[in-house]
């Protein structure tokens, strides 16, 4: 499969490449959903050559039942690409860390002080091989439309599009693209599916053992307060559902 450079403004990639679909301000997205869930690992394939990381985009009820689309119908941020390089990730995640939510019993065996960024993974992986796979996994379990947009690494995406997902908990979409890019590199945690206010990462270095995947797990919690707080149990139960977890979910819903 060939993908050729794309760009806002350009006409839409060739039917024998892509399905049919438009550019929505930087995004492309197909016009249905994917029936050819390998189109997605094909897409993976071509990255480094096209500059086109792919997301899947899953169908999301709210919005059809009202004939509504959240990629058009839903206000954007403004484009902060360029602000991702100057944002600390541990001083983010130290930030977004609430150690208030509840009697200290959830954190342990944190405190409500931030624990500071888990250890890179010493495990040598294919994050692109790991991602174009989960993702040709996930879109055969589910409707999803291809989403296509021009970017250097897949982290930066929510930044680039102005995506305001996360926007219950903060605005600032350039410190969430800076999370996504140092999980790319100590985790191979890779963006594969976009959705009005949830992300799904494919894992391809995941937490091996429950020491290492309790300072992950507080990340996560920094991250998505109400991801974590719709699972049960503490940061040790949900740590133990991340040891050699190669897919990640987060949902500011």
């Amino acid at each position: 499969m060939t993908i050729a450079p794309l760009r806002p403004g350009t006409p839409a990639p060739p039917v024998q490449t892509l399905p049919p679909g438009s550019w929505h301000g930087r995004l492309w997205v197909s016009d249905l959903p994917l029936t050819r869930p390998e189109r997605y690992l094909g897409c993976v394939a071509e990255f480094e050559r096209s500059g086109l990381w792919p997301v899947l985009i899953p169908h999301d009820q709210r919005f059809a039942a009202n004939g509504e689309d959240w990629i058009d119908d839903r206000g954007r941020l403004a484009p902060a690409g360029h602000r991702v390089a100057s944002a600390d990730p541990a001083m983010v995640l130290d930030r977004w860390w609430d150690g208030s939510c509840c009697d200290g019993a959830c954190l342990r065996p944190f405190t409500a002080r931030f624990p500071g960024l888990a250890k890179r993974s010493p495990r040598r992986s294919d994050p692109l091989a790991e991602a174009g796979n989960t993702g040709s996994i996930l879109a055969t379990r589910a409707p999803h439309r291809l989403g296509l947009v021009q970017t250097e690494r897949p982290a930066d995406i929510p930044a680039l599009l102005g995506w305001t997902g996360m926007i219950k908990c903060t605005d600032q979409v350039a410190e969430l693209s800076a999370v996504l890019r140092s999980w790319e590199d100590r985790f191979g945690a890779t963006l594969v599916v976009l959705g009005f206010d949830a992300i799904e990462l494919s894992v391809s270095a995941p937490p091996r053992n429950q020491a290492r995947a309790l300072s992950v797990a507080a990340e996560h919690r920094a991250f998505s307060l109400p991801t974590f707080a719709a699972q049960p149990g503490n940061l040790r139960e949900y740590a133990s559902d991340l040891v050699q977890s190669r897919h990640w979910r987060f949902s500011w819903a």
